[in-house]
């Protein structure tokens, strides 16, 4: 069975990574190199849908785009001009090649194939209604929800059934969708989740992140914007509004985590993002030290900035094995113990004797946390101070990010104190949620109009949260199963 790599159950994970080109021959290839540069996105499964004008191919399999889509017969057996790919860690439904996305209907219109990033926070009560109404469901994704809502719309349509489908769901979605008529992309109204433009010779592309587009030698065009329908048919390209004016709240663990820091998530570098934040760190939580010492390698770019700020001495206390891939033989109780020295191990001729700070992005359930620190001592240093790079995560995501239930989270039943008891640090801090901000060049949070989605930080959900009671649990649907862990 595919297993998430249990060496890596202490970061917040993405849902999921989409590509689509229109107006390119070969387009398939084209997706499958921008698929590779969004794997950190999403590691468990992957698929690309392709139209050659009268058919949609595709081709899904569970695990990393290489060694799936990495050769002559499989991009071969996907043609035609247009395409759109998906890279998938599950939030929603099990991990089966069923949930694997594009997913694709036939509908009175014609073909219909939907790939998306996000998470449908009504999702299981429209499942519910869909369901009565004599809908078949055919996985347990909420995405399959959106095909429902437009197979049954009332409108003439297609784009107007597409939006009447829109108008119902709730939550956070970046979708591309390929139909006969040609290629949509949009975002939520909030825009939650990202999506950006590029134009490579007379094609056009859609990608979670600039850093694909920078792959496949594409342009950068501009950001698909919160509440925006960019349709492209042949040569056209068009663009509608059919939601009402909001102010907008993208995901802001996008520039803490998510995105890859060579990456410009709406016209902020990651890279600079970060390197700020582990400045304010510094200003906010300063510490007699000897090192900064980032976590691999989530954790680099804020500590640049840190050492830079503060002075003190950067360097690579912890080095990283790149070989620990995400699939991984089940072990057992003693082997998952020595899991993190198998992907991390301590530079101990450089820590022995200092008095070493360790910069992260995030603490989630402290488990690795507490192993690094334990590592660092074992390593021989003197004092090992923790310093995170975003406020302490309080909350759970229900917006397409996996986040364990909130009871799990360790800065939801700890205090600053008994988490530092906890990892065993001499000390422990984070960045403010002002701190936050500031990287990205506000004063501070606001607290009526903040412009980022910060619940999993602060608890303020930017919508309603249907399919969830107030503890943050979630209505289990009869027929929604179970990620597979």
């Amino acid at each position: 069975m595919l297993t998430t790599n249990p060496f890596d159950d202490d970061h917040l994970h993405e849902e999921c990574g989409i590509f689509g080109v229109s107006g390119s021959d070969g387009a398939a290839a084209l997706v499958a190199l921008g698929l590779h540069a969004l794997q950190h996105r999403g590691q468990e499964a992957a698929g690309i849908t392709s139209f050659d004008g009268a058919h949609f191919h595709t081709k899904k399999a569970m695990g990393h785009v290489a060694g799936n889509f990495d050769s002559e017969a499989v991009i071969g057996s996907l043609p035609g001009s247009v395409a759109c790919g998906h890279v998938r860690y599950s939030t929603t439904g099990e991990t089966a090649l069923r949930n694997v996305q594009p997913l694709y209907a036939e509908l009175a219109s014609g073909g219909f194939a939907v790939a998306h990033n996000g998470n449908i926070s009504n999702a299981m009560k429209l499942r519910r209604e869909l369901i009565r109404r004599g809908s078949i469901f055919q996985s347990t994704s909420d995405t399959e929800t959106i095909i429902h809502l437009v197979a049954t719309s009332n409108y003439r349509t297609l784009m107007d059934r597409f939006i009447d489908a829109l108008k119902q769901v709730e939550g956070a979605y970046a979708l591309i969708v390929m139909t006969p008529e040609g290629m949509i992309a949009c975002r939520d109204p909030l825009g939650i989740r990202p999506l950006v433009m590029g134009k490579l010779n007379d094609s056009i592309i859609f990608a979670s992140e600039t850093v694909a587009l920078d792959v496949v030698g594409a342009e950068f065009v501009r950001s698909v914007e919160p509440g925006e329908l960019v349709i492209v048919q042949g040569s056209e390209m068009r663009s509608i509004r059919p939601f009402g004016p909001v102010a907008p709240r993208p995901c802001i663990f996008e520039w803490v985590y998510f995105s890859r820091p060579d990456s410009i998530v709406d016209d902020h570098s990651v890279y600079s993002v970060r390197k700020g934040i582990g400045q304010q760190l510094a200003l906010e939580a300063p510490v007699e030290a000897d090192l900064v010492i980032p976590v691999p390698d989530s954790g680099v770019p804020a500590a640049i900035g840190y050492a830079q700020e503060s002075g003190i001495p950067f360097e690579l206390g912890i080095i990283r094995s790149h070989y620990v891939g995400r699939t991984f033989i089940q072990p057992g109780d003693k082997v998952r113990h020595l899991g993190v020295k198998l992907k991390h191990n301590a530079n101990r001729a450089l820590i022995q004797g200092k008095r070493v700070v360790l910069i992260d992005d995030s603490i989630v359930r402290g488990t690795t946390s507490l192993k690094i620190v334990q590592m660092m001592r074992e390593a021989g240093a003197a004092e090992v101070h923790m310093r995170i790079a975003s406020p302490p995560t309080k909350h759970s995501c229900f917006y397409g990010v996996d986040t364990p239930e909130r009871a799990k989270l360790l800065a939801a039943t700890h205090d600053l104190k008994a988490m530092t008891d906890f990892i065993h640090a001499d000390s422990l801090a984070f960045v403010s949620i002002d701190g936050l901000y500031k990287a990205l060049g506000r004063s501070e949070r606001a607290q009526f109009r903040p412009g980022y989605c910060d619940a999993c930080f602060t608890g303020d959900y930017p919508t309603t949260l249907t399919d969830h009671d107030d503890t943050g649990a979630v209505d289990q649907f009869a027929m929604l199963e179970e990620r597979v862990a």
